[in-house]
């Protein structure tokens, strides 16, 4: 017999060679069913394995994310298996679950077609009928390499192994189902035929390694789930978000484009657009000023040594942009961080404990080279604005300033209509600068601060950036989507790297402590998510127009510019429609612009000083007041604060 214990700490007996589901079936019936893989101290395993005397075990159910990813492990595998069937000489890289799916990187000498598609899932519905098991073996390198002989990126996989995972051996491990060998750590399913749901969705390039100058592979994306009914959800979902993508929407609206003339990953504002970015933008500095915060400026580009002494060139030189040679040949980089710029002004006069914190906020410009395969609209950017706030305090103050800050996330946030907030703990990276002694302190406080906010929270260890460990703000948006947003970042080593001081009550040199802080993360990004948020519906005082005068015939045009004029007045964003169509089609196309409010205005109107008011979910109301008009919409589109 074995012992192993459950998470309540329980012990469960079993007959040796048991297996993870055996114990799932001593447990219970229903348990067993929905099992798909078993954690065993610490370690993800196939539920087929034996279990060692005195392990903890828990059993990973298909109906958690965990169990999802197992689904989707294996369903990408038997993806892998249904190309390499169909399609002769062709090889595979990678492929791995990701958020709500997965996929697979091949190469068969051209891009897919839909009917290869349509191929490939028919063939993946034949191996889950054939119920083929996933069988796990472990392999020497010289026998893997062997297996995979025609399959070069699978080689190059195999010869990093040791580098890679820091092994003393050399082995390695593979799955089987029938003739199919696929390189894989698993755990899988037991056998395809437990696979209850999947779906492949849609083909894309993809360079091996996201390096440009590999191979460029066939991508194919799928999705799988514990249930058709979960997987007929995720659907839905999937097509409510194509509706939604700020792309198509940011086009419909007329906010801002992406021409090619201009490059990958930037994109410049029309009218609307930059309209609303500048309420954003307004809103910003007016919260800031009034949480105390110093509004600063700072250029475009800085001498490389600058991010030399920063440690951005030791580690984010990939996405950084070449250097510029200038002045007789002195190095200059566009700026991918604002940090250093505000170091700098801290560092320009001496400093007392008597102003500290000092916090310096700029909508600030950088720019990142971003692969073209990973850019995507106004999401992932070339060229974009943060929210960026830097602040300087003494390390008594960093549990005070994390807990205003949580304040001012929250509150930020809420005013743009989110409610439903989680945070992210990300710990010391592999790479870092700084004493350890000092992380664990910013890493306490931050783990302090995130609980005295009650926010919901899960650590990501490893995650933090090289200089310190941080808080990632996270907002889910109206059709159950989790966008990561702000940051907060406890850092020990800049004002170390840049010696920064300030006089102490005993008049002491000391050392300040630096606070990295955005909320919008950055403005193409945040603007993005809004638009997608409320599918392109803005609240009214972010609407770029809050109301459209519809004046019924030519006549009441002159009406219409006075009833405009006096909204106007009101500081409302108002536009009269003078198109020569029908009112019907002057309504549809207001409507179709998501603009908040319509005003008909008629010959009674004009004589009784009265409009057609309809504003969204709001009934329309015939002959109403202006006054009484200008009062509704005023208070409808008023600002957060």
């Amino acid at each position: 017999m074995i012992t192993v214990s459950l998470p309540d700490g329980s012990p469960l007996e079993l007959d040796d060679g048991a297996t993870g589901l055996d114990a799932a079936r001593a447990i219970g019936a229903r348990l067993a069913e929905a099992a798909v893989a078993v954690v065993v101290d610490d370690q993800e395993r196939d539920l087929t394995r034996e279990l060692p005397d005195g392990a903890t075990l828990s059993v990973i159910t298909k109906d958690t994310e965990a169990g999802r990813h197992v689904l989707r492990h294996s369903a990408a595998h038997v993806m892998a298996q249904a190309v390499l069937d169909l399609f002769e000489g062709a090889t595979f890289a990678i492929g791995p679950p990701i958020a709500d799916g997965f996929y697979y990187d091949f190469d068969i000498g051209r891009a897919f077609n839909p009917e290869d598609v349509e191929r490939i899932e028919a063939r993946m519905t034949e191996i889950v009928a054939e119920d083929q098991p996933f069988e796990r073996a472990e392999l020497s390198k010289t026998e893997a390499l062997e297996i995979f002989a025609d399959h070069p990126y699978k080689t190059e996989i195999i010869e990093s192994v040791e580098e890679a995972e820091g092994a003393s051996g050399d082995a390695v491990s593979v799955y089987r189902n029938l003739a199919f060998t696929d390189l894989c750590r698993g755990p899988h399913l037991p056998s395809t035929g437990l696979l209850p749901a999947f779906k492949l969705l849609r083909t894309a390039g993809a360079y091996w390694r996201g390096d440009e100058n590999r191979p460029q592979l066939q991508r194919i994306y799928g999705t799988a789930w514990e249930s058709g009914k979960a997987q007929d959800a995720y659907i839905d979902r999937l097509e409510e978000a194509r509706k939604r993508d700020h792309r198509k929407l940011g086009t419909e609206l007329d906010l801002f484009s992406f021409p090619s003339e201009l490059g990958s990953g930037l994109a410049i504002w029309h009218p609307k657009g930059a309209l609303v970015r500048t309420v954003i933008e307004d809103y910003s500095r007016r919260t800031h000023l009034a949480h105390d915060y110093q509004i600063v400026a700072s250029p475009h580009i800085a001498r490389s040594h600058l991010w030399e002494t920063s440690g951005h060139l030791e580690f984010y030189a990939d996405g950084m942009y070449p250097p510029m040679d200038l002045d007789g040949g002195d190095e200059y980089r566009l700026k991918p961080m604002n940090c250093p710029f505000h170091i700098l002004i801290y560092r320009s006069r001496s400093r007392s404990y008597r102003e500290l914190p000092v916090r310096l906020f700029e909508l600030g410009t950088v720019y990142r080279y971003e692969r073209s395969g990973v850019v995507h609209g106004l999401l992932r950017a070339r060229g974009f604005t943060m929210d960026d706030s830097h602040i300087f305090c003494m390390e008594s103050q960093i549990a005070a300033e994390l807990k205003n800050l949580l304040e001012f996330v929250l509150m930020v946030w809420r005013d743009f209509g989110f409610e439903d907030v989680e945070a992210d703990l990300s710990t010391k990276p592999e790479k870092y600068v700084g004493q350890d002694d000092l992380w664990d302190k910013a890493t306490a406080a931050l783990r302090e601060a995130v609980e005295e906010a009650g926010l919901p929270y899960e650590v990501a260890e490893g995650e933090g950036a090289f200089y310190g460990p941080k808080i990632d703000i996270h907002v889910r948006d109206a059709i159950g989507r989790r966008w990561q947003v702000g940051t907060l970042q406890v850092d020990f080593a800049q004002p170390e790297n840049f010696t920064l001081e300030y006089a102490s009550v005993e008049n002491t040199r000391e050392r300040p402590v630096m606070i990295h802080r955005a909320l919008m993360g950055s403005l193409e990004r945040f603007f993005a998510i809004l638009l997608e948020h409320y599918g392109g519906a803005l609240p009214g005082w972010l609407s770029p127009v809050q109301a459209t005068i519809v004046p019924v015939a030519d006549r009441h045009i002159a009406y219409a510019r006075d009833v405009a004029e006096g909204l106007g007045n009101a500081g409302l964003r108002v536009e009269v429609d003078q198109h020569d169509d029908t009112v019907g089609e002057k309504i549809r196309r207001a409507l179709t612009m998501k603009h908040p409010a319509v005003l008909v205005v008629g010959d009674d109107d004009v004589e009784a000083g009265t409009a057609g008011f309809r504003l969204r979910g709001v009934e329309e109301r015939r002959g109403m007041p202006l006054a009484d008009v200008g009062d509704e919409l005023v208070e409808f589109c008023k600002a957060p604060r």
